[in-house]
């Protein structure tokens, strides 16, 4: 599995080479601008089929519609800009949203962005598909499964890493940019020298359904505005750009801009030259306006083939813009406690992986509940990003104004007015297509931002638990409870264990399963010395052995209760997961009982013919896994001393600034145990831990076994628990 993970998405990379994924401005460009370079390939589409219902004569404002569109994106670009050098260490406007109206403000602004980074790769991809299946119309009933098929492409390139993606992705963009570059030259061209191609649908009549209103224009603009999506990448992936990185991403981000800007503006000139005309009921006839034109430009040759191929290849990795920019969002959301710690981890690829691999599962989700259908998903698009926009805007007029920094007059000025504007397209976008889906989004976002702040609540309560000291009566003692299944080589091994660690008593319980059970006479066979509690009754096993584990507590109030069990594995595979379901179910009880502590002493079965002797269990070490000196490791600790035997303290380094705190409390707390910091350049946990674990038993000595406490704090109701603890699975799993 690891040899074929590896093949997959590479070798893993070590936390030093972090600096060599960091991207040049080449690279940067095309991984945070393909979403909205794709934008041009159909925002004079979507003003132009706004403005057709007021006949062919409204076409004549696609110009001014165009240019007020490009002013926006030209005030949103210079903005951003703003945000980056304010707040050079990315999150955008979660950040500026946050530091100037709080929490809350933050997350509706992120919720609404990561709504809307899901769409773009609903979107981006069934648009890449549409493109395919117009000029393949074979595989229009394998739609579903061929978004499906680039979203794992996407994901999987982006699980190598940012670096690697970026390469690979880079192509197609550039040469995207390159052929309507020379469809705009050519056509610009053929009209100053001679005389502008004409469209083939320039004769087409349409008849007006509506008159030309000031509203009719403002859906124009709103749905124009689709051309903005994707600004806001850069902002929030600041972090991803090489040193120095503010500067690099503010260059990234001017580059942007003054490309879309003048791709924009040249298809939606040339499309007027040309005389396009298009309408929801002739565009499957005729082609989308960026075909049209080309078609009339190059004539049908090879530069029209050029330009359809990328652009259902820049269509498709306009997803990857969602790519970049969702994952990374979501790291600084758990860093805020507004999402599950898990999106913070990093994988092999040194790729916030968990949240690539939500992306993908999300998006997939949607594309195929909307049946990979462009008309269908576009109508939730837009909503979210002109609510991150407008938010955005907002906060920064405020920053400039409690700043007052050189310049802040201007600066106040240029925010207010894309504050306005966005927010003007924001109302527009949630009238014109409210009843259309955008209700979804307006549901959505609320509910996401009330998760978030759930979460957040969750886990600053969990954060205050942990924090405080464990009380002066913490239980200093313990007695043991050894349940023995069968008596066998394993039992006997588990009771020697038993033996070896200081306890206030030991007591051997089996649970009767039937008239025959014959354990208890093999027991006094094997154990004269040892008395043998049996649990009879109408309750199942398990709800025997934990009522009257309960009771031994509760006949003890000063002392802890460690359970013995013991496990006899055939071999290391999942199959032994169902062999031990009834002692695994036991475990998962007793994990939330107070005052008890389960021990699993494992037993692997001596194969035939080995040549190998048992050697008696003679002594037992302690090491105690400490990932923060929180409450749960203090009394791990100190259950850990009244055990008896050697002790070791073991942190495992995967995060610098974790260490370093972990390092600083322990130094301060001024405990007496020295604390072992293990190397893990890969960010892993269990390898480091295993190696070190072998390390010990190799220069032990022989009968000696090692038991590893690992501190898990247990959280009340189950959906919490999934925030919580799925380290300690993993350990306990190998």
């Amino acid at each position: 599995m690891s040899s074929f993970k590896t093949r997959l998405l590479g070798h893993p990379l070590a936390r030093q080479q972090e600096q060599l994924q960091l991207l040049p401005k080449r690279l940067a460009l095309p991984v945070f601008a393909s979403d909205a370079l794709s934008s041009v390939a159909y925002a004079t589409e979507e003003a132009m089929l706004v403005l057709a219902l007021a006949g062919a004569a409204a076409f004549r404002l696609v110009t001014p519609v165009s240019l007020a569109v490009a002013t926006l994106l030209a005030v949103v670009v210079i903005s951003y800009r703003q945000t980056i050098r304010a707040y050079p260490q990315g999150g955008g406007a979660f950040s500026v949203a946050t530091d100037n109206f709080g929490i809350r403000a933050g997350a509706v602004a992120a919720s609404s962005l990561m709504v809307d980074y899901v769409l773009t790769v609903a979107v981006s991809v069934s648009a890449g598909v549409a493109a395919i299946t117009s000029a393949l119309p074979g595989l229009l009933e394998w739609r579903v499964l061929l978004a499906l098929f680039f979203v794992l492409v996407l994901t999987l390139a982006n699980l190598r890493g940012v670096k690697e993606a970026s390469r690979v992705f880079a192509v197609p963009t550039y040469l995207f940019i390159g052929t309507v570059g020379v469809m705009l030259t050519t056509g610009f061209a053929r009209c100053v020298l001679d005389e502008c191609p004409t469209a083939v649908s320039a004769d087409l009549d349409l008849v007006p359904v509506s008159s030309l209103t000031l509203f009719l224009v403002l859906r124009s603009f709103a749905s124009g505005a689709s051309a903005l999506t994707g600004v806001e990448a850069v902002a929030n992936g600041v972090q991803a750009f090489r040193e120095p990185k503010a500067h690099n991403a503010s260059a990234t981000l001017a580059m942007m801009g003054s490309v879309a800007i003048a791709l924009f503006l040249g298809i939606s000139t040339l499309a007027r030259l040309t005389g396009v005309r298009i309408s929801h009921e002739t565009v499957d006839l005729y082609g989308t306006v960026l075909s049209q034109v080309g078609r009339a430009t190059f004539g049908g040759g090879i530069g029209f083939w050029m330009l359809q191929v990328f652009t259902a290849a820049i269509l498709i990795l306009a997803a990857n813009t969602a790519y970049q920019g969702f994952p990374l969002l979501s790291a600084i959301l758990a860093d805020h406690r507004l999402l599950p710690r898990q999106f913070r981890n990093r994988g092999d690829r040194l790729v916030f992986s968990n949240g690539v691999v939500v992306l993908a599962l999300v998006a997939g989700l949607l594309i195929a509940i909307f049946g990979a259908e462009v008309t269908r998903l576009i109508q939730l698009y837009v909503v979210g990003v002109f609510t991150s926009f407008t938010i955005s805007q907002a906060g920064m007029i405020r920053h400039w104004w409690r700043s007052r920094e050189s310049g802040w007059r201007r600066s106040i000025v240029i925010n207010a007015i894309g504050a306005v504007t966005t927010g003007i397209v924001l109302v527009v976008v949630t009238v014109v297509k409210f009843t259309h889906g955008a209700w979804i989004v307006l549901v959505a976002v609320p509910l996401l931002v009330a998760l978030m702040l759930a979460i957040r609540r969750h886990y600053r309560g969990v954060g205050a638990q942990l924090r405080a000291l464990p009380p002066e009566a913490v239980p200093r003692s313990h007695r043991i409870v050894l349940l023995v299944a069968h008596a066998d080589e394993a039992t006997d091994r588990a009771l020697r264990y038993a033996e070896r660690i200081r306890s206030e008593g030991i007591e051997c319980i089996h649970a009767v399963e039937a008239d025959t059970d014959e354990t208890a006479y093999a027991w006094r066979a094997m154990h004269p010395q040892r008395s043998l509690t049996l649990l009879e009754g109408k309750q199942g096993v398990s709800e025997r052995i934990v009522s009257h584990i309960k009771s031994v507590r509760d006949g003890h109030p000063g002392e802890r209760v460690t359970v013995v069990m013991s496990d006899r594995l055939d071999r290391r595979s999942l199959r032994e997961i169902f062999r031990h379901r009834h002692s695994l179910g036991i475990k998962f009880r007793l994990l939330f009982v107070e005052r008890v502590v389960v021990t699993d002493v494992t037993h692997f079965r001596r194969r035939r013919r080995s040549g190998l002797t048992p050697v008696p269990l003679r002594q037992v070490e302690l090491v105690v896994l400490v990932s923060d000196l929180t409450r749960p490791v203090r009394e791990a600790l100190l259950y850990a001393r009244s055990l008896g035997p050697p002790l070791h303290a073991v942190h495992v380094d995967v995060e610098d600034r974790q260490r370093d705190r972990v390092l600083g409390d322990w130094a301060t707390a001024e405990l007496d145990i020295p604390l072992e910091v293990l190397e893990s350049p890969y960010r892993g946990i269990v390898d480091p831990l295993l190696d070190y674990l072998r390390e010990r038993r190799r220069v032990a000595l022989p009968g000696t076994v090692i038991n590893v406490v690992i501190p898990e704090f247990i959280v009340e109701g189950r959906i919490a628990q999934i925030l919580h603890n799925q380290t300690g699975l993993t350990i306990k799993g190998v």
